[in-house]
């Protein structure tokens, strides 16, 4: 008899992969472990090729190469996002194999918890800006761990401006140690390797940037400039791919985690659902509007008077993130007054 359909589910790990294979009456027709080779993956599923109506891949850290290799051959490519995957909580055992023909049964059934498959061309610059990232945190630690070794053995305290503008010859004189003095030049050495890769990574990716509506609008809200727009722009990818704009807000980490029952708090979802690059990246954008725009600098502070100064400063990342959400689906320019409202504006014209 012909086969009418068949579903293809990948549990995926570092160096290898189990592939399991059903029918539209979840048949088992394949299933076996397989090494992390493109060429043998696509042996095992050639049988299958014409029948095929879709593969899961589980969304690991490691599935680029996977799903790159799979499109490029006509492969209609799901991936499973396995932070929102139910499983059948009395199961008292369940492996590879078990998960991979899981992942093929949900697809067959139309319920499976998908992920969004970013884009393969603009991936690269995406990821170069996360590298960004990480060098700019390696060189903070870097500069505070220089500042409090010159507050703990000489009693002042230098600025981090003052910090990235030293030079490894200027130590010399400032410690009585040799040992010291050496710590103090690797810090230096280290922050000023830091920030020319920081340089070169915003020079190659200024470059780069496409003026489109979607990016002038964004860099109207103040505080936010081009690296940090577009770092805002590629981490979203498609912004309609969030239906709403609570959506989105919990995708960039801005909302709550937290399970209330009768008015109580009853325990932490999971915190770390969403990015963490769009985390990042409001709450900078929050830091500098306080600087450039009064409202945004009033709503912090009546916020901090009444909590503190972190939730204020995450509740203003919020509407940020809200209020961007509007800018890049509706393509419309920064309004100050829709976001704090018209009170606000008009308490500030009064004070």
């Amino acid at each position: 008899l012909p086969i009418l359909g068949v579903y293809a589910g990948i549990d995926l790990h570092s160096s290898n992969s189990y592939l399991a294979i059903i029918d539209e009456k979840d048949k088992r027709l394949y299933g076996k472990k397989l090494p992390n080779e493109m060429g043998k993956i696509l042996i095992a599923l050639d049988p299958f090729k014409k029948d095929v109506k879709g593969i899961v891949v589980e969304s690991t850290y490691n599935w680029y190469w996977l799903v790159d290799g799979l499109q490029s051959q006509g492969y209609p490519i799901h991936l499973a996002n396995p932070a929102t995957i139910k499983q059948y909580e009395g199961l008292k055992h369940t492996d590879d194999k078990w998960d991979a023909f899981w992942l093929a049964h949900m697809l067959r059934l139309n319920i499976l918890p998908e992920g969004y498959i970013y884009p393969r061309e603009i991936r690269p610059v995406r990821d170069l800006l996360r590298r960004r990232l990480l060098f700019v945190r390696q060189r903070t630690t870097q500069i505070l761990s220089f500042q409090s070794m010159i507050t703990r053995n000489l009693g002042i305290r230098l600025s981090c401006q003052d910090i990235k503008t030293f030079k490894e010859e200027e130590v010399d004189n400032m410690f009585d140690s040799y040992h010291l003095a050496l710590t103090a030049k690797s810090n230096i050495a280290t922050i000023r390797f830091l920030s020319a890769r920081v340089k070169e990574i915003e020079k190659a990716v200024r470059g780069l940037i496409k003026p489109t509506q979607a990016f002038r609008y964004l860099k109207t809200i103040p505080g936010i400039g081009d690296i940090l727009g577009f770092t805002i722009l590629l981490e979203v990818g498609d912004i309609h791919r969030f239906a709403k704009v609570g959506n989105y807000s919990s995708y960039c980490r801005c909302v709550k985690s937290q399970r209330l029952s009768n008015g109580k708090k009853k325990g932490k979802n999971n915190a770390k659902n969403g990015n963490k690059y769009l985390s990042w990246a409001y709450i900078e954008a929050a830091n500098f509007t306080t600087r450039y725009c009064p409202l945004a600098q009033r709503f912090y502070q009546k916020k901090a008077a009444k909590t503190n100064k972190v939730i204020a400063l995450k509740a203003l990342s919020n509407k940020l993130a809200r209020a961007s959400y509007y800018i890049m689906r509706d393509l419309v320019p920064y309004d100050r007054n829709k976001l704090f409202g018209e009170k606000a504006q008009t308490e500030q014209e009064m004070s």
